[in-house]
């Protein structure tokens, strides 16, 4: 084997894994949010979710993302353990799908049908297909079918690279004695192990395997004892991720670690026990690519097959492993989890789920600070600023991990996603600020025992009713994604907006009068600022979802048109509120 012969093998490996690593993005992208619905939407059928894993990991091509996003989802409270290990089982057969589609490149034959089932022949007219694809159109979503065929395209030149760079080994007596050390089973599935913890990847390991296969040194009682240590290799991956977990992460984890080495053991005993009686004729036969993908496939249908009625021996076997601190009363359960960043849209599945809880607490602490103003106690008032601080450490964790995810390739939906929720959540703590505001209006009033006039009684309960419904209009168009409810919002603002003018007006009339003191005024007109103020973030809110629904996010200029151009939904709406909330 010549220098240029290791360069060549070099730059295929190389391209090999970047190939492997962009289809997987790309068909990540392409999956989109229906990903995280898909994991998410479990039920107890361990089957189910055995299926669930396969069909996720055979879309991304990973079973090490997999297990990652299942450490995860278990970290965060997602998932139960339980749910978790059928998944990873699922997993582990999922990943078999990309030693299938390497071992192309080991067909032989002359015939039309082999020349066209073989990569060299339609690899480049997917390249072709998608750089196209990739530069020269503007949707996101053929941009993403282009980087897949262009992943797969470089993918399987890699391969057909490495192969060809390799084929100068079968001349190679010190290769082959080498090679004849791993029909040890022990060493044969250390050097499995050790490879694929070094790539973490087992779909990029046992194509390296099937690209050496191509030297015909390779036999089968080599290849059997290397593949099943590269399934456990690649446990290495999750293993890593679920450092600084809580202890149901850490052992969904060790389920797969455990998974793949009961497997391998029990494999390894039946394969050779019953070589040592029926003395397997092929084990001495060379491994083609095809071969190394039966062994991958058939030791992970089997390893399920055994181990897949056993679940819950798998779980009490992690609790033993990993067992409860009785003395340790506390849970925690971290409010988003840094390894489902590794698959953007489920991270963002969760932050709106999050957000929507955060809604739902800004709406409850702005409710109950009005009530304040009536009936002032100082146990709901101190639960009010308790709510205030959730919210802001809502904003706080959401924020910082929003921003985390925009540093990552999105699709252009997910992207648009992202800024919308870092749109929101930062009204939606302003909102929770005015409940304070509101909160510390309401304990002057109490602390001075001092009364409004029964005029403005009267008119603060208008104005608080309006905020009310369009807090909840606001709130439900955003937890729904309700177009049409959102709608309805800005002309209830409009309404807000002429409420404060009007009840100003009238305040100052009152002062002009004398029949409302200084001290008062300012009160009323705090009271007044907020609502005010608290409008216009529900509007903000409502506008948003307005504008994803076009695919933009620009909600300066909907303002600006909306004002300048009212249609007669518009108009209706807003002289029904009008009507609604009108002062006598």
């Amino acid at each position: 084997m010549t220098l240029f012969n290791l360069l060549s093998l070099v730059g295929g490996l190389s391209l090999f894994l970047f190939g492997i690593s962009i289809m997987g993005d790309g068909l990540e992208k392409k999956a989109g949010g229906r990903l995280s619905g898909v994991l998410q939407k479990l039920t107890a059928s361990r089957m189910r979710g055995f299926l669930l894993g396969l069909a996720v990991t055979s879309v991304i091509q990973s079973s090490s993302a997999t297990t990652v996003m299942v450490v995860g989802f278990v970290n965060s409270g997602i998932m139960t353990l339980s749910q978790a290990i059928g998944i990873i089982m699922g997993a582990n057969v999922g990943t078999t799908v990309t030693a299938w589609m390497l071992s192309l490149t080991g067909i032989q034959g002359d015939s039309l049908l082999m020349q066209l089932l073989k990569p060299s022949s339609f690899s480049p007219v997917f390249a072709f297909i998608g750089i196209i694809l990739y530069m020269f159109t503007k949707s996101s979503r053929k941009k993403d079918v282009g980087t897949i065929l262009i992943g797969f395209a470089v993918l399987m030149y890699g391969m057909e690279t490495m192969s060809a760079a390799v084929k100068p080994l079968a001349d190679v007596p010190a290769f082959a004695n080498i090679l004849l050390l791993f029909s040890n089973p022990i060493l044969g599935v250390l050097t499995g192990m050790l490879i694929t913890a070094i790539i973490q990847s087992s779909s990029a390991s046992v194509g390296i395997l099937q690209a050496l296969s191509a030297t015909g040194k390779i036999t089968y009682a080599s290849a059997v004892p290397i593949v099943l240590g590269q399934n456990i290799g690649t446990c290495v991956t999750a293993l890593l991720s679920s450092i600084g977990t809580n202890k149901n992460a850490r052992r969904a984890a060790l389920v797969h670690l455990y998974f793949n080495v009961i497997g391998t053991t029990v494999f390894l005993c039946l394969f050779y026990g019953l070589d040592a009686i029926f003395h397997f004729s092929f084990i001495a036969n060379r491994a083609s690519a095809v071969g190394i993908a039966v062994i991958h496939t058939v030791f992970n249908l089997s390893a399920t097959a055994l181990l897949l009625p056993f679940c819950n021996g798998l779980e009490k076997l992690a609790y033993l492993t990993i067992r409860d601190d009785p003395a340790d009363t506390r849970e925690t359960f971290p409010l988003l989890d840094e390894r489902l960043l590794v698959t953007p849209t489920v991270a963002i599945s969760q932050c709106k789920a999050l957000t929507n809880e955060m809604a739902n607490l800004s709406k409850d602490a702005l409710l109950r600070s009005i009530d304040l103003i009536e009936n002032f106690s100082e146990e709901k008032a101190v639960v009010v600023m308790n709510m205030e601080d959730v919210i802001d450490r809502f904003e706080d964790q959401l924020g910082s991990y929003l921003v985390k995810i925009s540093s990552k390739s999105l699709s252009s939906a997910d992207g648009r996603e992202v800024s919308k929720l870092l749109h929101s959540i930062s009204d939606l703590e302003r909102i929770g600020d005015h409940a304070v505001n509101i909160e510390k209006t309401a304990r002057e009033i109490h602390e001075k025992k001092v009364a409004f006039s029964e005029q403005a009684k009267e008119e603060i309960v208008t104005i608080s009713g309006a905020v009310r419904e369009i807090l909840e209009l606001a709130t439900e168009s955003f937890i729904k994604e309700d177009v049409a409810v959102a709608k309805m919002v800005e002309p209830l603002e409009q309404v807000v907006d002429l409420l404060r003018s009007k009840l100003k007006r009238r305040h100052i009339h009152r002062l002009q009068e004398g029949s409302c003191t200084i001290e008062m005024g300012f009160i009323f007109l705090d009271l007044l600022t907020n609502f005010e103020r608290v409008a216009d973030h529900c509007s903000n809110i409502a506008v948003c979802i307005i504008e994803m629904e076009h695919g933009t996010l620009d909600t300066h200029e909907y303002l600006k048109e909306v004002k300048r151009i009212s249609d007669d939904e518009y108009s209706t709406l807003f002289e029904n509120f009008k009507q609604k909330y009108a002062i006598s």
